[in-house]
């Protein structure tokens, strides 16, 4: 892994970090955690672990053209993957869990790493949505916002329907995609380019019907909106009042900032959108921060014990992260 990435990233969670909570009345912060009712925090637990479940039938789906792989197996190496995006920094655990999925079941990793990066696009077009969902609903909302925000839908728009015709279509999409990179694209870029495409017409592959990509857009929709039943649960913890409406556009926003570079778990990346999306709602900061805060503990905590006991059952150990990084460098 390339270290200034990662130095990258911890630089990044300490800035946002320090923008978020600077001129904060700490104390005010603790005691709306102190006297926060966390019974709400197990239904909400149980609810995000439903929709790793519909995430695992997804990858199921995506992986059929290679392989049948039973699905306990599969919600295993999921549940490892997100451990190891929890405690590793470039989400590291999206190789992991092709790195085990080569070792037990012989998917090819080319393979499994393309229906990765599909996930990554469809839950991003997800995510689009839920924040053009929500965003209207952010109390006196400039003018200039409401353009960005119809600029934003036609964007969208754009986006969804050039990924439908990729994903229905790939063997013309990359074609055309490269002959554009040959053409447009300065020579050093081009390799790392094409190679992105490919593998995306490659996990492509599983969507060569309608019914087969809208069953899998309706799964990462499903997913999504049963994390956001979570967000619900906790801000029950902390009796907020927010509309659904408000909590798809915290999830969209907050999963969205995920993408910059940031520490391992994703530290201050998600905090400080977070943070800001409450406050835009009307929530008084020391709260919002508290809701975040225990929100992405919850987030966090959970899945990576449960992914650190499939990871010793599995016999696997720390260096596989960098056996794992290794096989995707030399393309085993």
């Amino acid at each position: 892994m390339r270290r200034w990435i990662f130095w990258l990233g911890i630089a990044i969670s300490i800035v946002l970090l320090f923008v978020s909570l600077r001129g904060l009345d700490l104390e005010s912060v603790w005691q709306s955690v102190r006297v926060a009712n966390f019974w709400w925090l197990i239904p909400g637990i149980a609810a995000y672990f439903t929709a790793v479940a519909v995430r695992t039938w997804r990858w199921s789906y995506l992986l059929r053209p290679i392989k049948q792989v039973p699905f306990g197996n599969l919600y295993e190496t999921v549940v490892i993957g997100y451990m190891g995006n929890n405690v590793y920094p470039a989400r590291a655990g999206e190789l992991v869990r092709s790195y085990i999925l080569r070792r037990n079941q012989n998917v090819p990793m080319a393979f499994s790493l393309a229906t990765i990066l599909l996930e990554r696009i469809i839950d991003g077009i997800v995510m689009v949505a839920f924040v053009l969902i929500g965003l209207p609903s952010v109390p006196n909302l400039p003018p200039a916002a409401n353009t960005i925000v119809l600029v934003a839908a036609a964007v969208f728009a754009v986006a969804v329907g050039v990924f439908f015709w990729m994903a229905l279509a790939p063997g013309m999409a990359e074609r055309i995609a490269g002959a554009i990179i040959t053409r447009f694209v300065p020579h050093r870029f081009q390799p790392p380019l094409a190679g992105m495409v490919s593998r995306f017409v490659q996990g492509a592959r599983s969507l060569s019907r309608p019914m087969d990509l809208l069953a899998i857009v309706a799964s990462t929709a499903l997913a999504w909106l049963i994390e956001t039943v979570k967000y619900w649960f906790v801000m029950h913890a902390f009796s907020i009042n927010l509309t659904f409406a408000d909590l798809m556009l915290l999830n969209g926003v907050s999963n969205l900032f995920t993408i910059v570079p940031s520490g391992p778990g994703y530290v201050g990346t998600f905090d400080a959108a977070g943070i800001g999306i409450l406050t835009a709602l009307g929530v008084r900061q020391e709260l919002a921060t508290s809701y975040t805060l225990v929100l992405h503990a919850v987030l966090w905590l959970p899945v990576t014990l449960l992914g650190l006991v499939f990871m010793l059952r599995e016999g696997l150990r720390w260096n596989d992260f960098k056996k794992a990084e290794n096989t995707v460098t030399v393309g085993k």
